[in-house]
């Protein structure tokens, strides 16, 4: 179990009031396809990654992007379960995709900088 702090857990759900996941979400990844180019790799039926251009009009990178950000806003508003929420998603991730975890990290500055 995670344990959050009141001002955590404040700041957590103050912050994921204000995000829209299906603004968010595409623009994120798209930012990420296109400043890490080495992500492709993981999504080869995103066919015609060739530019920057047609990675944000990409409709594959963008509904990606809204399941991702999709998947965040659950765990926003499930903050006492984040653990178990997130178990299989993690599993996937690592155990059948083989993502590099620091590529998680990657994602999370995208987020940021694109929601400021």
């Amino acid at each position: 179990m995670v344990y959050w702090t009141n001002p955590e857990r404040h700041n957590v759900t103050d912050l994921w009031r204000r995000v829209d996941p299906d603004e968010l979400g595409p623009q994120a990844v798209a930012r990420l396809l296109i400043v890490h180019p080495w992500n492709q790799r993981y999504f080869a039926t995103f066919v015609n990654l060739v530019d920057a251009a047609t990675i944000k009009a990409s409709p594959k990178v963008a509904s990606h992007g809204k399941v991702v950000l999709r998947g965040l806003d659950i765990a926003g508003k499930n903050l006492d379960s984040i653990k178990a929420t997130y178990a299989k998603l993690g599993e996937l991730h690592s155990d059948i995709l083989n993502m590099d975890p620091s590529n998680f990290t990657l994602l999370s500055d995208c987020i940021t900088i694109t929601h400021v």
